[in-house]
C-alpha cells in the first residue's frame, strides 16, 4: 500500500471529476464546500508523491476513505476526521421535535427592543387628556388629570401640544385651549413653563406651518392671548425673539402678535373675543353671574340649585371671589347670614370650594374690611363673628387665624385708618368730578404728608378696578400731585407698596402685574419718575417676586418702539392723546407770539390747554426758543404766567430743571447753552419763579 500512497483510484478521480463539474451550483449555497474543494484537489505527478501544491504537510490528511484532505488549523478535521476536542464551528442542527430538545441549547441571539421614553409616554397621554377635553369642556377635570399625570418637568410640551391641537381645529377648540391654559396658570403649571411652553411652540413654527397654511397667524394671536390673559408677560416677547433666527417663522408670529395684536386700541377686548368668546367670560361678567346666582339663592334657599350654578361657571380657579361675594352678601342682608354659611358649608363638603379657595375669600374680604366699612360700618365686628363659626364648623381651615388678618384688623394705627378712610372717598369725588384742584386742596387740608405713599397706592388700586376713564385720570392726577404736593421720593414709595402687594391685588384684579406695569411706564413718560427709580425699586423687591416682573414688564414697555406714543395712548385716549396735541399747541402758540403776539392772548392759550399738570411743557420749550432765536421776550410771557398764577412756582421750577437735565444735548444744538440758561436762572430767581431747592447758577452749570 505503500507505493500506492500517491495515486488516486479510478473510483477517486470519477468522484473528483464529478465535483469539479459541480463546484459551480455548489458555491451558491452558504454551507458551500466550494473553498475546501479547491484546497483538496491535488494532482499525482508522473514522479511518484501526490503534491500538496504548497500545503504544509501538516495540514493534510488522509481520510478513511483514503482520500487526501486539508484539514482545520487547530486540529478540526474536515469530513472524515474527528475534530477538536471542543468544536464549536462545525455544523449542528437542533431539532425542536426531539423529545430531548432543550431551548437553553439554542446559540443566544441579541435582540433589539424599543427603550421606553418618558417624555414619548407624557406626551402620548397628555393627547388623551386633551382630546377628552375638547369633547367635554370640563376645565377642572382636565386640571385633575394633568396633575395626577405627574412628571412636571414636561409641563411645558402639554402646552406645545394643546395649542398645536387647537390650532388645527375651530374657533371653539382654539378659545377652549386659551381658557384652559388660564386656568391651569400657575395653580397646576408654573409661570416659568407657560413661557417655556410658548418658546417651544415659536421654535417649531417653522415645522408646524408645513401642515398649517395660517399657523404663523394663529400662533401669534395665541401668543397675543397669553398676554392679555396675564400668564405670559410681555417681556417674554422680547427675550423669546433674542433666541431664535432672525429669518424664522417664530420671529414672525413674535411681529404679528406685538404690532397687528397687542399694539391696536383696545386691542385686549379684540383678543379676547377673535375666537367668538364660545367658552370665555371675562372677570367683570364672571363677578356678574356671581354676584347673581348668589341673589338669586337668597331668595330661593336651593342650596343644592346655587351649588349647580357655581359648578356650571367652570371657574375654580376663580370660586375665592363666590367666598368674598357671598360674605359680604351676609353683611349686606342680616337675615341671610344662616343661608350663606349654610351654601359655603355645603360647597366645602362637596369638595366644590377647596379649602385654599375658601381661605384666599376670606383673606381677601378681611384686607378690603377698612374700604367695606365705609358702606357696613359693622363689617369688622360681623367678619370677627363669622371667622369662628366657619371654623367650628369644619369648612374654614384652622390656619387662618393665624394670620394678621385673623380679627380683620389692618396692623396700623388710628390715624392711618383714618387717613385711607378719607383718601378713598377723596379719589371717589376726584373720579366724579375730575377736579384736580380740589382734591389737591382736600390732601392738604388733611395734614398727613408722611402717607402720600398711602395715597397713592389707594389711587392705582381703586383705578385699576376701574374703566379707562378712571385710570387715565389716575395718571393724569400723578403727574399733577408730583408738582404739587408729592416728591420724587413719596411717587416712587408709593409704588414700591403697590408691587409688594402685587400678588394679593392679583387676587382681584387678574391683569393687575399688566395694569400696574402700564402706571409705572406711564409715570416714567410723563416725567414723574425717571428709569433710574425703576432699578432702585427693583432692588427693594425679591427677585422671583410678581412685583419684580411688574418692574421688568414696564421696563420691557418702555424699551418698545414708539413707546411714548404707544403708553400714552395705553387707556385708549383721554388725556394721553391729549398731552401730545398739547405739545404741539404749545409750540404753536409760543412761536405766534415770539412773532409778535399779544401777551394776554398767549396766556389765555395756555389757559385754554386745561392741562395745568403740563405747564412745565411751556417753560421748558419758551427757554428753549429764546436760546435758538437770541430772543428774551419769552421772559415777559413767564413773567406774566407766573404773575397770573398760570403757571405756578412748582412747575416753573419743574421747566427749570428738566432744561438743567439736558444741557448736555442742547449744547450740541446751541453752543452758548450753558451761558443763556445761567442768565435764565438769575433772572428766575431774582423775580422768584424758583424755589430754594434749585440751587445756586454755579450748581446749575455743573
Amino acid at each position: 500500500m505503500a507505493s500506492n500512497e500517491g495515486f488516486l483510484t479510478d473510483q477517486q478521480r470519477e468522484v473528483l471529476k464529478i465535483a469539479s463539474k459541480n463546484v459551480e451550483s455548489l458555491s451558491s449555497s452558504p454551507k458551500s464546500p466550494t473553498s475546501l474543494l479547491s484546497e483538496h484537489i491535488v494532482k499525482a505527478p508522473a514522479g511518484g508523491k501526490a503534491q500538496t501544491s504548497g500545503i504544509a504537510v501538516r495540514h493534510v490528511r488522509r481520510s478513511h476513505s483514503g482520500k487526501l484532505v486539508r484539514v482545520k488549523k487547530d486540529g478540526a478535521g474536515g469530513k472524515g476526521t474527528w475534530g477538536k476536542l471542543l468544536d464549536t464551528d462545525g455544523e449542528s442542527h437542533l431539532d425542536r421535535n426531539d423529545p430531548n430538545y432543550d431551548s437553553g441549547e439554542e446559540p443566544y441571539q441579541l435582540v433589539g427592543s424599543t427603550v421606553s421614553d418618558p417624555l414619548d409616554e407624557y406626551k402620548k397621554a397628555v393627547v388623551s387628556i386633551i382630546e377628552e377635553y375638547f369633547s367635554t369642556g370640563d376645565v377642572d377635570l382636565a386640571a385633575s388629570d394633568l396633575r395626577e399625570l405627574g412628571s412636571s418637568e414636561y409641563h411645558p410640551y402639554f402646552i406645545k401640544r394643546l395649542v398645536s391641537l387647537a390650532m388645527d381645529r375651530h374657533d371653539k377648540e382654539k378659545e377652549m385651549a386659551s381658557v384652559l391654559l388660564s386656568a391651569l396658570y400657575a395653580d397646576v403649571i408654573s409661570p416659568d413653563q407657560i413661557q417655556d411652553g410658548f418658546f417651544i411652540l415659536l421654535e417649531s413654527a417653522d415645522d408646524l406651518a408645513v401642515d398649517i397654511l395660517d399657523a404663523v397667524e394663529i400662533l401669534a394671536l395665541f401668543l397675543a392671548r397669553a398676554v392679555v390673559d396675564d400668564i405670559v408677560p410681555p417681556a417674554f416677547l422680547t427675550r423669546a425673539k433674542k433666541g431664535l433666527p432672525e429669518s424664522s417663522k417664530g420671529v414672525q408670529v413674535i411681529q404679528i402678535a406685538d404690532k397687528s395684536y397687542l399694539s391696536a386700541p383696545h386691542h385686549a377686548e379684540l383678543v379676547e373675543k377673535r375666537w367668538g368668546g364660545s367658552t370665555h367670560v371675562t372677570v367683570e361678567e364672571v363677578k356678574k353671574k356671581i354676584a347673581d346666582l348668589l341673589r338669586e339663592y337668597v331668595e330661593s334657599g336651593d342650596t343644592i340649585e346655587a351649588c349647580r350654578f357655581i359648578r356650571e361657571l367652570g371657574v375654580a380657579f376663580f370660586h375665592h371671589e363666590v367666598v368674598k361675594r357671598a360674605l359680604v352678601l351676609a353683611m349686606e342682608i342680616r337675615t341671610a347670614e344662616p343661608l350663606i354659611l349654610k351654601l359655603l358649608k355645603e360647597a366645602s363638603e362637596e369638595g366644590l370650594i377647596s379649602s385654599s379657595q375658601m381661605v384666599k375669600g376670606f383673606t381677601r374680604l378681611a384686607e378690603s374690611l377698612d374700604d367695606l366699612a365705609l358702606d357696613i360700618p359693622s363689617a369688622k365686628s360681623l367678619f370677627q363673628s363669622l371667622v369662628p363659626k366657619a371654623i367650628s364648623e369644619g369648612w374654614l381651615d384652622a390656619s387662618f387665624v393665624k394670620s394678621p388678618a385673623e380679627d380683620g384688623e389692618v396692623p396700623d394705627d388710628a390715624k392711618v385708618r383714618r387717613f385711607k378712610e378719607e383718601a378713598v372717598t377723596i379719589i371717589h369725588e376726584y373720579f366724579l368730578s375730575d377736579d384736580i384742584p380740589e382734591l389737591i386742596q382736600s390732601l392738604v387740608d388733611l395734614g398727613a404728608p408722611e402717607y402720600n405713599p398711602i395715597f397713592l397706592k389707594k389711587l392705582i388700586s381703586l383705578a385699576m378696578d376701574r374703566k379707562n376713564r378712571e385710570k387715565e385720570m389716575a395718571s393724569v392726577l400723578l403727574a399733577s400731585l408730583h408738582i404739587e404736593i408729592f416728591s420724587s421720593e413719596d411717587i416712587a414709595n408709593g409704588f414700591v407698596m403697590l408691587l409688594e402687594s402685587a400678588e394679593d391685588t392679583a387676587l382681584d384684579i387678574l391683569d393687575a402685574s399688566n395694569e400696574i406695569a402700564l402706571f409705572l411706564a406711564r409715570a416714567v413718560i410723563d416725567d414723574v419718575l425717571v428709569p433710574h427709580n425703576l432699578e432702585e425699586m427693583s432692588s427693594k423687591l425679591p427677585l422671583d417676586s410678581s412685583g419684580s416682573e411688574t418692574v421688568r414688564m414696564a421696563r420691557a414697555l418702555l424699551s418698545a418702539r414708539h413707546a411714548g406714543e404707544r403708553i400714552l395712548r395705553c387707556w385708549g385716549g383721554g388725556s394721553g392723546w391729549a398731552v401730545e396735541d398739547a405739545k404741539d399747541k404749545i409750540l404753536k402758540l409760543l412761536e405766534e407770539y415770539e412773532s409778535g403776539g399779544d401777551v394776554a392772548e398767549a396766556c389765555q392759550c395756555i389757559r385754554d390747554l386745561g392741562m395745568p399738570f403740563f405747564n412745565h411743557e411751556v417753560v421748558k420749550k419758551a427757554l428753549v426758543m429764546a436760546m435758538e432765536k437770541k430772543n428774551d421776550r419769552m421772559l415777559d410771557l413767564l413773567q406774566e404766567c407766573f404773575t397770573e398764577g398760570l403757571i405756578t412756582i412748582n412747575q416753573m421750577t419743574k421747566g427749570f430743571t428738566r432744561i438743567k437735565d439736558g444741557l448736555d444735548d442742547l449744547a450740541l444744538d446751541i453752543p452758548n447753552a450753558r451761558e443763556k440758561f445761567s442768565f435764565y436762572v438769575e433772572h428766575a430767581q431774582k423775580k422768584g419763579w424758583l424755589l430754594p431747592s434749585f440751587g445756586s447758577p454755579s450748581m446749575e452749570l455743573r
